[in-house]
């Protein structure tokens, strides 16, 4: 597989389809199956394992390496990490079942984790039950 170009806008998982919040990727890029998890995590330790967490990216290139002090040739390095390609505009994780601020504060923190510029969003018809 080649590396290729992340280029354009994300037209598919760019609104929010199962939590009422939502982080979303400002630029575009390639996120590690380790940054990934780290963000889950974030998010379900903060949230208190209240609510939900949808993971709407999944790693699926595979970003391969040769050996170090190895020569030229004699083919294709071994699979070294996996990616996920992200465009700007794409749904990077969705909450549900948590107030406002909760939400807000384990998306910030899971925003951290990962290496694009991100924002927060909220579903546009979500009314605050707090």
């Amino acid at each position: 597989m080649q590396k290729g170009r992340v280029k354009g806008l994300a037209t598919r998982g760019h609104r929010i389809a199962f939590g009422n919040f939502a982080i979303k990727s400002l630029e575009e890029g390639w996120i590690t199956a380790r940054q990934i998890e780290a963000a889950r995590i974030a998010v379900t330790r903060a949230m208190k394992r209240e609510g939900q967490v949808w993971v709407r990216i999944f790693p699926d290139k595979p970003i391969t390496k040769k050996p170090a002090e190895v020569r030229m040739g004699k083919g294709k390095g071994a699979p070294e990490y996996w990616v996920a390609c992200v465009k700007p505009g794409t749904i990077l994780f969705e909450s549900g079942g948590v107030p406002l601020a909760v939400a807000t504060e384990s998306l910030r923190l899971a925003c951290m984790k990962l290496p694009l510029r991100t924002s927060i969003v909220v579903r546009p018809d979500y009314v605050d039950e707090a």
